[in-house]
């Protein structure tokens, strides 16, 4: 007689797996996060709020989400959306802000029930979003070594770190960059903690106010970045694993919680992609099908960290801000590269391309509205302009 192998909820592997997957997510964009709270006029306290806020919010989806559809779906808030909202929202109150995200989210849940997205990215060029998201990028990968010049040995040992993990340990080079800046900040004395280091905060509602300006200068590109750069590729990465995910109901899912955080701070979460592919390999179980249970417990350890929001958000304002900006930058060099490559890769639109990247590499500012959205409308123009000739 035999008897069948009852095979335990979780492995070793699995929770490895959940553990590495948020540390990564936090370490490598949290500090972008903090300067997109910076730039939007949020205090220290407000950010650990927002902090908390997107545990939480990361945390629901992705265990929510793993146990409904038995895929490994990891959220992420949006790193090319907090990349642009560091850079585009000068100028705005907070309640301007907290209104830009509740009019993006509610596109994305929108976008999920009526399946908009699929159709609306079906007119505009891939290269496009790709050119519009690198120019928006081109700033912080400036920013990864302009700190060389006054503070050489705490970006140079930030960079050459990073430089040596994405040889031999990748998973881990952001990780062992932000070691190797504390310790060289901690060796210079440059690390500052506040007044206010040891109060935890709870999260702060913000009235959000609408402003046309903002909607469609800093929210419909927000819009179109996060989900060309982050919910189409984390898709991409369930069925490239050989999952078939439920695509609008996963848009529509995560752009509601996000929604109903966003008066607190909880800008965005979407669906993982980099991040999620550490919960999906070989490694993490023999079997596809088991795999969910990595994302599961990612979700766990993400409702964990968010009830500890606003201690990440002490440690990061005691931090020199070069350390922060050049964390940021190395954390987004392949996503910048990516995007150049994505932007590039077909010949017949790379004219597009170029005007859709420098035009919002640029700043500049049109009638109140920044410059990702006349970077897209750039774009388009000479798409539209240019593709008969070359079609004729």
């Amino acid at each position: 007689m035999t008897t069948a192998t009852v095979r335990p909820a979780f492995s070793f592997p699995m929770l490895i797996s959940g553990l590495i997957a948020v540390l990564v997510g936090y370490s490598s964009t949290a500090a972008l996060i903090f300067q997109a709270a910076q730039a939007a006029g949020a205090s220290p306290a407000q950010i650990g709020g927002w902090l908390s806020m997107l545990g939480v919010g990361m945390g629901l989806a992705s265990l929510g989400l793993s146990l409904w559809t038995r895929m490994p779906v990891l959220a992420a808030w949006s790193t090319p959306g907090a990349a642009l909202l560091a850079t585009s929202v000068h100028g705005l109150t907070l309640n301007e802000v907290v209104g830009v995200f509740v009019a993006t989210n509610l596109l994305i849940v929108l976008s999920g029930v009526t399946g908009l997205f699929a159709r609306l990215m079906n007119h505009i060029p891939q290269s496009l979003a790709a050119a519009m998201l690198a120019g928006i990028l081109l700033r912080f990968g400036i920013g990864t070594f302009s700190g060389l010049q006054d503070h050489f040995a705490l970006c140079g040992s930030m960079c050459l770190v990073w430089l040596l993990g994405r040889r031999w340990l990748p998973r881990y080079a952001i990780l062992l960059a932000l070691v190797t800046g504390v310790l060289v900040a901690l060796g210079q004395r440059a690390i500052h903690f506040p007044p206010h280091a040891l109060t935890l905060s709870v999260p702060e509602f913000i009235m959000p106010h609408f402003n046309p300006a903002a909607l469609i200068g800093v929210g419909l590109p927000y819009f179109l970045v996060t989900m060309a750069s982050q919910n189409a590729p984390g898709i991409a990465t369930l069925q490239a694993h050989g999952y078939r995910p439920p695509v609008s109901a996963l848009t529509g899912w995560t752009g509601l919680i996000a929604l109903l955080l966003s008066p607190f701070g909880g800008f965005s979460v979407c669906i993982a992609a980099i991040t999620a592919a550490i919960c999906m390999g070989d490694d993490v179980d023999p079997d596809p099908a088991r795999r969910w249970v990595a994302s599961a417990l990612a979700g766990v350890f993400y409702l964990l960290t968010g009830f500890t929001g606003a201690l990440i958000a002490v440690m990061l304002s005691a931090l020199p801000p070069v350390l922060i900006a050049t964390l940021a930058g190395l954390a987004l060099l392949a996503t910048l590269a990516g995007s150049l490559q994505r932007a590039l890769a077909e010949p017949a639109q790379r004219d597009s391309a170029i005007v859709a990247f420098l035009i919002t590499a640029s700043g500049i500012s049109l009638l109140g509205v920044g410059s990702a959205f006349w970077g897209l409308i750039g774009g388009v123009l000479t798409h539209l302009l240019l593709s008969p000739r070359r079609n004729g």
